[in-house]
């Protein structure tokens, strides 16, 4: 069986490696530090397919030896080598979808696997590979991700990241890039962005989010999909997420919102064109 055919049956039972073990079976931990050391190089094929499949498992390993280390890596690795087909890609977009329903009481295997799934959409980017429909339907998937996530945990000296919001901001930056986005998917990935540039559970951000969440919205700013009063709309909609203006400069909730809003709109000024830089210095001078 060839490595692409071994792929091709990839979508009939990726699903099963989702809840495997880590490592996954047929490797230990000493064998996949070789297959890192060896910069994730499998001669044979049916191994490699095995270990696609297999790795999943490991997204949500709280080793992060194994889980960024190895099964990010690994996969990563893989698919900007162009090693899957599109049986495979859409297989795994469909296990890594998958992984983010129900239950995630570690945090890893959320954020990871929509770590993962900025990768698949990124393929799709350099070599389009789905369909306008599966575009849409994984916008919506990204988005809704972003949007779910409430479990704001980063970095852990033990255990290491989680990063949540940054990652599947990974997801929405890649979906952005890419030259087949519509006006109403871009609509669908600022709804999303917006709802956690200044989360309602009044979490304050110390690991970076909110740079990764104007990423998305600056690749989407240089398409010139939007007018300058469009943006001014968008930004000034931010506003009202700041919460009870009586409570300002009184209450911990209402600080930590306006700390993570003046932290994305900064984030945003840094990149931002003369247009959307224009509606952001309005912004900022409405923040209270």
């Amino acid at each position: 069986m060839t490595w692409l055919r071994a792929l091709a049956v990839l979508p009939l039972c990726i699903s099963a490696s989702a809840s495997a073990t880590c490592p996954p079976k047929g490797s230990t931990r000493e064998s996949l530090a070789a297959l890192k050391a060896k910069q994730f190089a499998v001669p044979d094929a049916a191994e490699r397919a095995a270990l696609v499949k297999g790795l999943l498992g490991c997204l949500g390993a709280p080793d992060p030896a194994l889980r960024d280390g190895i099964a990010y890596e690994a996969l990563t690795r893989w698919l900007r080598d162009g090693a899957l087909d599109t049986a495979a890609l859409r297989g795994l977009r469909d296990a890594l979808q998958g992984l983010l329903a129900g239950a995630d009481a570690e945090g890893f295997r959320k954020p990871f696997a929509a770590l993962v799934l900025s990768e698949v959409a990124r393929v799709d980017r350099v070599k389009p590979w789905m369909t306008a429909q599966e575009r849409t339907a994984m916008v919506e998937a990204a988005a809704r991700y972003v949007e779910s996530v409430r479990d704001y945990r980063g970095f852990d000296a033990a255990t290491g990241w989680r990063h949540g919001v940054a990652h599947g901001s990974d997801w929405l930056m890649q979906l952005s890039l890419n030259p087949a986005l519509e006006r109403a998917q871009a609509d669908r990935i600022l709804a999303a962005v917006a709802t956690q540039a200044v989360p309602e559970r009044a979490h304050a951000y110390v690991f970076g989010e909110p740079e990764r969440l104007a990423r998305p919205v600056l690749f989407l700013a240089r398409r010139g999909l939007y007018s300058e009063e469009e943006w001014r709309a968008w930004l000034a909609a931010l506003l009202p997420r700041l919460g009870d203006a009586s409570k300002a400069y009184k209450d911990a909730a209402w600080l930590a919102r306006r700390h993570d809003l003046r932290a994305f709109l900064l984030s945003l000024l840094v990149g931002a064109d003369e247009q959307l830089a224009s509606a952001l210095r309005a912004t900022l001078k409405q923040v209270p």
